[in-house]
């Protein structure tokens, strides 16, 4: 994808004195006293600001956070904390600046944040007016909010179409890369990890993956459905009955191409869903009626490792069972380690997806982790994300 990238023009000197407008995603969860408790988004931000900094840009940043009304201020929707945590890591003061739509104060070697731009009337909705008005604030606008990809609102679209020049921000350019590698020139075979509870929710992934993929690994309650259409029982397992004509559909899409979606041989149930459930592992054909699947056996996950080690390129979105209980985290740890171990270019998205990375040390063994869910989904769906498309074709 051709996008102008932002290192780029700071390499070519075109920054310096100008006016940059950079949309991040500063989108962090906050405690009831509105304390900052996770700062890795706005951590991220920093090189894109700091690299406009450096370059001797006036630079503005903006961000949502939460989901304010258009128009109504209240505290608890104010980017005030993040602009503290912010200033602390740049280790400067980052002033917070309301009511900015009009005009922005800021000089070279200067960085301001922009109040919560979802407050602006017409954010949302993508408003024309809106978006000229922003266009006007900057010599460039940077995008280098990957979370907010699959959206077009002013500070993520219009603004791009407007601006004098519209580029990608390191974090969005990485993104970009990763993508392209994973999906577009993968390195085959191609093995793509699809979990969670609902074959609804992630339906379109998998028609979509199933025309791709040389391996589609399907877990949790999405494989409690696949179970089911391949003629297994899962006794009071979540499932989705009602899907089982669309499970059966990429299973044999998948194997008009020669690719396969391979069914658990063995499984953990429990009676309950608890933490202290007694875990019991059973062949796949043993399933009792009132037996609750809670996690892939030992047999399927090493059959699966030994899959994901062989990959050339992986591709996870979600654990493949309750990993938050110990006695069902064994299927998730095996899948995580063997990722781990693989020489596979691999890309992880998905907030559960990051949890089991965190919880298992494996950060720096995967080859990108994405930060944004949403758009990261949609980009597994096949779709063209609104703020790739414009950057697009402003480069072209």
């Amino acid at each position: 994808m051709n996008v102008l990238r932002f290192t780029d023009l700071c390499a070519q000197g075109k920054v310096s004195g100008q006016r940059v407008f950079i949309r991040a995603d500063l989108n962090v969860p906050q405690d009831d006293a509105g304390r900052i408790t996770e700062d890795t988004r706005i951590r991220a931000s920093v090189p894109c600001i700091q690299q406009a900094l450096d370059a001797g840009a006036a630079v503005m940043v903006t961000s949502h956070l939460g989901r304010p009304t258009e128009g109504q201020f209240k505290p608890e929707d104010s980017l005030a904390p993040v602009a503290a945590r912010l200033g602390e890591l740049l280790g400067r003061e980052v002033p917070l600046v309301s009511d900015w739509v009009d005009g922005v104060q800021v000089e070279p070697g200067q960085v301001v944040l922009l109040e919560n731009c979802r407050l602006n009337k017409g954010e949302k909705k993508n408003d024309e007016a809106l978006a000229r008005k922003l266009a006007a604030l900057t010599d460039i606008y940077v995008n280098d909010a990957f979370g907010t990809a699959h959206r077009a609102e002013a500070t993520t679209y219009g603004i791009a179409q407007f601006a004098k020049v519209a580029c990608a921000g390191p974090l969005l350019a990485a993104e970009i890369d990763a993508i392209t590698k994973a999906l577009a020139q993968p390195q085959r075979p191609l093995v793509a990890i699809v979990a969670g509870s609902k074959v609804s929710t992630k339906l379109t992934i998998l028609k979509s993956l199933a025309d791709k993929v040389d391996q589609l690994i399907v877990g949790g309650g999405i494989a409690n459905t696949f179970m089911l259409a391949a003629g297994l029982k899962i006794g009071k397992s979540l499932a989705e009955p009602d899907l089982l004509d669309q499970a059966k559909a990429v299973i044999e899409a998948m194997r008009a191409r020669g690719a396969a979606v391979p069914i658990p041989v063995d499984v953990v149930t429990a009676k309950t869903f608890a933490a202290d459930a007694p875990a019991t592992v059973k062949d796949a054909g043993d399933v009792a009626d009132d037996d609750l699947i809670l996690d892939i056996g030992p047999k399927t996950a090493d059959l699966l490792a030994a899959q994901l080690r062989e990959a050339g390129t992986v591709v996870w979105n979600g654990p493949v069972g309750v990993f938050e209980f110990d006695a069902f985290a064994n299927g998730t740890k095996t899948i995580a380690r063997a990722i781990a171990e693989s020489k596979a270019f691999s890309i992880a998205g998905g907030g559960d997806t990051l949890a089991a990375i965190a919880k298992y040390g494996i950060e720096d063994k995967i080859g990108y982790i994405s930060t944004g869910g949403g758009a990261f989904l949609e980009v597994l769906e096949g779709k063209t994300l609104p703020a790739f498309e414009i950057l697009s074709k402003r480069a072209g």
